[in-house]
């Protein structure tokens, strides 16, 4: 069922819901939540994440705890990164795939400071699908999972003034110390807080993690400070100019990490569910391939849009497309025959009864200047 299905009174809300509508905040359904689109507009928001500092309600995540003896040999089984040799405190990127190599979900893992426990971020939209999928994947294993997804808030505090932010707003010093994908335990009212060097935009930032209360008191905080309340428009645009797939349009159960160009994330030295069928689409035998399309126009690439050769013969389809609010230029994401993806091949997009010249470019459209 689409979220436009969903009764609106069937729809979750997060803990933030009601500072969202003291906002005047644009509602829409989203993965089953009604959530923000926009406060003001979203080019003004965009820009304060890119140029100030800007946060997120994103409780809409799901997080999933395994623990046990069997955490880190069952994770290792179902992820396609690779979490053995890594250290307390970090986090890494990845995928869990299906044997045919078609994606269950992109994921954070997060190694915990105890022994053989483990935190799974996993998209909002699939918290309920791969609960159930993990569980299946544990049986054999001696470990415990525990979803934890309604008991906890997050918050995104992201772009080149976040670090100050979360220092001299809240008061942890430690924002400092923490590298790129890392984290630490701190608390807030006495209650545990995981602070995250991670992020969905492109730019510097910290995800908070802690109890539902807590988060509606830390969002009131930020607020005040006068940070930028962000919807989830602006996050589109700022993940997808930095190139970030979303789930559902660059990554599906037919969308595999290899056809995405996520490769690097998977490490073939290792066991792991879906290995096989990936391995093979890395040889080669894969039909269509995730590129980046530069348009010489302003006109707007939609997802679903064709993809055309001058001849008017469709080799592909946009998957996500806008005119970049950093850039200036119309740029998507599209799935293509993977004979034209290689890059400066000159494609067409179709939009309605024209079409528009273009080249395959890089997908990362948008570089920071960030180095942590």
């Amino acid at each position: 069922m689409s979220d436009t299905q969903i009764p609106l009174e069937e729809l979750q809300k997060t803990c933030l819901y009601q500072a969202h509508l003291d906002l005047n905040a644009k509602m829409s359904p989203f993965a089953g939540f009604m959530m923000p689109i926009q406060y003001s507009n979203i080019t003004q928001e965009h820009l304060a994440v890119r140029q100030r500092v800007g946060m997120f309600d994103v409780s809409h995540m799901g997080e999933i705890f395994v623990k046990g003896p069997d955490a880190e040999a069952f994770i290792n089984h179902i992820f396609t990164n690779e979490i053995r040799g890594f250290d307390p405190g970090k986090v890494l990127y990845g995928m869990m795939c299906y044997p045919d190599g078609g994606t269950v979900d992109d994921l954070l893992v997060y190694r915990e400071y105890l022994s053989d426990h483990f935190l799974l971020v996993v998209n909002a939209s699939n918290i309920e699908k791969d609960f159930a999928w993990i569980q299946e994947q544990a049986k054999g294993y001696d470990c415990r999972l525990d979803n934890a997804s309604d008991r906890i808030g997050q918050i995104a505090v992201q772009g080149p003034e976040a670090e100050k932010t979360v220092m001299e707003v809240l008061g942890y010093q430690e924002a400092a110390r923490l590298a790129f994908y890392t984290f630490c335990d701190v608390e807030y009212n006495g209650e545990r807080l995981i602070l995250s060097r991670t992020g969905y935009t492109g730019e510097d930032g910290f995800e908070l993690y802690t109890t539902r209360e807590n988060t509606v008191e830390i969002w009131k905080r930020l607020l005040e400070a006068g940070v930028e309340p962000c919807g989830l428009g602006c996050r589109d645009t700022l993940r997808f100019e930095a190139g970030l797939p979303l789930y559902g349009d660059e990554l599906s159960p037919e969308i595999s990490p290899v056809m995405a160009g996520l490769g690097m994330f998977c490490k073939f030295d290792k066991d792991f569910v879906g290995k096989e069928a990936l391995l093979d689409q890395k040889a080669g035998n894969l039909q269509q391939k995730l590129v980046g399309i530069e348009i010489e126009d302003k006109a707007i690439p939609r997802a679903g849009y064709p993809v055309e050769l001058e001849d008017g013969t469709q080799v592909g389809v946009v998957t996500t497309g806008y005119h970049s609010i950093s850039l200036e230029k119309s740029i998507c994401f599209a799935l293509v025959n993977k004979e034209y993806a290689a890059l400066d091949t000159p494609l067409w997009i179709r939009i309605r009864k024209k079409t528009f010249p273009g080249k395959v470019v890089k997908k990362r459209f948008y570089q920071t200047n960030y180095k942590k």
